[in-house]
């Protein structure tokens, strides 16, 4: 069985270590705990974890975050697997800084990143984790804030769940996202 995991955040050196790039920390982990490297194809850099009996393709997009459906929509049809083995990992501001939500359909929430996959794909149900980046900043400086560093607080903060994250990743692969929401969300 083959899965999709589409990590989202912004390539190049200037977006490396901003909040809005936790997508691309998330998939980096995952490859290193399973002793894989990325390689650049079209649309995305990519590689292949095996987990389980399970494929997983794991891409992070090279199109910017706007653009992330176009990446997503291409690995889908080339891989072919569908909607509901997809599961994007994305940065999310509702959620308190380190916080860990899985959701298997939704609304794109503010975030420019999940409303092009939603248009691209023509739908909302597909299956996201939702990495708690916090709301720490003034009104009217969201983009700032999201394209903005880490504090080294934050990053004691980040660390440690970036393992959680790949954990749900690997579970939403093996034991499916309701029994992964039950066993994840709101820990």
């Amino acid at each position: 069985m083959k899965f999709l995991i589409a990590c989202l955040g912004n390539i190049g050196a200037e977006y490396e270590d901003t909040r809005h790039n936790i997508g691309f920390w998330v998939a980096d982990r995952l490859a290193d705990q399973h002793k894989v490297s990325f390689t650049t194809g079209r649309l995305a850099q990519s590689t292949l974890i095996k987990h389980r009996g399970r494929s997983l393709v794991v891409i992070k997009p090279t199109t910017f975050m706007n653009l992330s459906g176009k990446a997503i929509q291409y690995w889908m049809q080339h891989e072919q697997i569908p909607v509901d083995r997809l599961l994007v990992v994305v940065d999310d501001i509702a959620l308190p800084l380190g916080m860990l939500r899985m959701k298997k359909k939704g609304g794109d929430a503010g975030h420019n990143g999940l409303n092009h996959i939603i248009q691209s794909l023509g739908t909302s149900e597909f299956a996201r984790l939702r990495f708690g980046i916090g709301d720490d900043f003034p009104k009217g400086r969201q983009v700032d804030f999201v394209l903005g560093r880490w504090k080294p607080s934050e990053i004691d903060v980040v660390e440690p769940r970036l393992d959680v994250a790949a954990e749900m990743v690997l579970s939403f692969t093996t034991i499916g996202i309701e029994r992964t929401m039950t066993k994840y969300n709101n820990k």
